[in-house]
């Protein structure tokens, strides 16, 4: 499995788990001229900009580690412009990061959400 092919893996993984735990999906993969985000979605009545980081090692890191500060800045741009252009500008929103911990046979080992995570 290729970077990419996990990482597809994980946002599938992702949008049960979420789901789960009671999100609504608005949007998976959006995309607009400040970047992407994995999953947008509704919790109660907070609009989530969720990022997703898989891993099958913790070699270069735990994967939250992986949302840099560069990372977080375009995300912020992703959310100002989606709550524009969807008539979401009094909604409260807010930014959480799914880990995924995947053995080598590519089942899930764990997966961990961090809530309100920038």
């Amino acid at each position: 499995m290729n970077k990419r092919e996990l990482g597809n893996n994980g946002e599938e993984i992702a949008v049960e788990f979420l789901k789960k735990m009671g999100y609504e999906i608005l949007h998976r993969n959006f995309r607009c001229r400040f970047g992407e985000v994995d999953i947008i979605a509704k919790h109660g009545d907070v609009v989530v900009f969720v990022e997703v980081k898989t891993r099958k090692s913790l070699k270069f890191g735990y994967p939250s580690e992986a949302v840099t500060r560069t990372k977080q800045k375009h995300l912020k741009k992703v959310a100002e412009y989606f709550s524009q252009r969807r008539d979401a500008k009094d909604c409260m929103f807010r930014f959480d990061v799914v880990e995924i911990y995947m053995n080598a046979r590519n089942e899930v080992i764990d997966i961990n959400i961090i809530q309100n995570a920038f």
